[in-house]
């Protein structure tokens, strides 16, 4: 029989649990109080997105991911807080990301607000905008580069973080 948990259950382990005698509540160990601080962090997850290799994900915008891992190929408008590509991962269209780390290809328009990582197998080309970067040997690097000015991107950086607020 299929239960909610969307699991196959023999019926012969629902009446072995029938069966079994539920524990009182008092012989349980005091949960440990939770302060404020703790109850935001547990409702702010991290959310991520992995795009699988041999996937392939077109004409979207991504919002409100954390961070986003492309393995695959991926034509899109991002804002996020961090991008990865693998190695045979493709990212073409618009982004603004804290932190970018390219192992495979990017193509279009990157605006980096801390710091922008090329790996020797990282292609990157388009309009790149950055406040650092780090290009590993063999690393290719074509477009129009500048580094973004540092009230610039701290302002970027407090207007988003106001705007998830």
């Amino acid at each position: 029989m299929l239960q909610k948990d969307g699991f196959f259950r023999n019926r012969r382990d629902e009446s072995f649990r029938q069966n079994q005698p539920i524990a009182p509540a008092a012989a349980a160990a005091p949960a440990p109080s939770v302060t404020e601080a703790d109850k935001k962090l547990e409702e702010r997850k991290e959310s991520k997105l992995v795009v699988g290799p041999d996937i392939k994900l077109k004409g979207v915008e991504i919002s409100d991911c954390d961070t986003l891992v492309v393995e695959g190929r991926v034509e899109a408008t991002l804002d996020s807080r961090i991008l990865e590509i693998s190695e045979n991962g493709v990212f073409q269209g618009t982004i603004a990301v804290d932190q970018a780390e390219i192992r495979g290809r990017f193509e279009g328009e990157i605006t980096v607000r801390k710091q922008l990582v090329i790996h020797g197998t990282g292609k990157v080309s388009g309009k790149i905008r950055y406040a650092k970067i780090k290009v590993d040997e063999g690393a290719e690097l074509a477009g129009d580069l500048a580094m973004l000015d540092k009230s610039a991107s701290a302002i970027a950086v407090t207007t988003k973080r106001a705007a998830n607020a």
